[in-house]
């Protein structure tokens, strides 16, 4: 029983903890910017879509070399935001590592190899969007 009571209590503080973050997609986008500079990713943009489409508040884009980066950038952010109790609802790319998609809901963030970057061109697509830049 008492093993139970420890886990239930463990369980429960997590719990609150994760309540009293609330973290806003704002601060959900920076964080995951500020994680894949931990990485080494470079370019690094916060595209705010808010009054400009319904698919999100934020595109968050980063850069890497290859695909390993990639995939180093695309771990570090979601593990570091599973800590702080954000969850994605859909990841996309990670095998190949040209483009890895990481789908918060109200955040995608977006993690592309140099020449992948470039073809897809999101920030030109989404020109009138504003841009906070992560250094």
């Amino acid at each position: 029983m008492k093993i139970t009571n420890r886990f239930y209590s463990k369980q429960r503080i997590k719990e609150r903890k994760n309540e009293k973050l609330r973290l806003t997609p704002l601060s959900i986008a920076r964080t995951a910017g500020k994680l894949a500079l931990t990485k080494k990713g470079y370019d690094i943009k916060i595209l705010k879509l808010k009054n400009l489409t319904s698919v999100c508040d934020y595109f968050v884009i980063v850069s890497g070399d290859v695909d390993v980066h990639v995939k180093a950038i695309a771990e570090t952010i979601d593990n570091g935001l599973l800590d702080l109790g954000v969850k994605p609802w859909h990841r996309e790319g990670v095998r190949g590592g040209k483009w890895v998609l990481l789908d918060y809901v109200d955040v995608v963030v977006h993690i592309f190899q140099k020449s992948a970057r470039d073809f897809y061109a999101l920030e030109k697509f989404w020109g009138d969007a504003p841009v906070e830049i992560i250094n």
